[in-house]
């Protein structure tokens, strides 16, 4: 079963920019859309930003102007830029992707990144 690896992660000062990548481990039919989530100990993961294979985009309220998510249809990749970070901003950040690993699969199902933390800290 095919897999998405987040990439990008790390630790950033107040202000700073840091750019997540999320692309499959294999080939793949096709992806429909493709977001970022994040999530805080004890807390519900949280949208952060979504994409749809037309490129429509949404962003959660707290995120807006400082991040904008992309995607490179023919790469399969889907790219988060966060700048001006803030400490608010830490968390174990997800890509999930509704997508269809095979054309004889019965429809398209969700699948979740492994996480990538980022750290917002001076």
């Amino acid at each position: 079963q095919v897999q998405f690896v987040e990439s990008g992660g790390g630790l950033v000062q107040p202000g700073g920019s840091l750019r997540l990548s999320c692309a499959p481990s294999g080939s793949i039919f096709n992806i429909y859309v493709m977001g970022w989530y994040r999530q805080v100990p004890g807390k519900q993961r949280e949208l952060v930003a979504v994409i749809t294979s037309g490129g429509s985009t949404n962003y959660a309220d707290s995120v807006k102007g400082r991040f904008t998510i992309s995607r490179d249809n023919a790469k399969n990749t889907v790219f988060l830029q966060m700048n001006s970070l803030k400490p608010e901003d830490t968390a174990v950040y997800y890509c999930k992707c509704v997508a269809q690993q095979y054309r004889s699969d019965f429809g398209p199902r969700d699948y979740w990144g492994q996480g990538t933390q980022v750290t917002v800290s001076s």
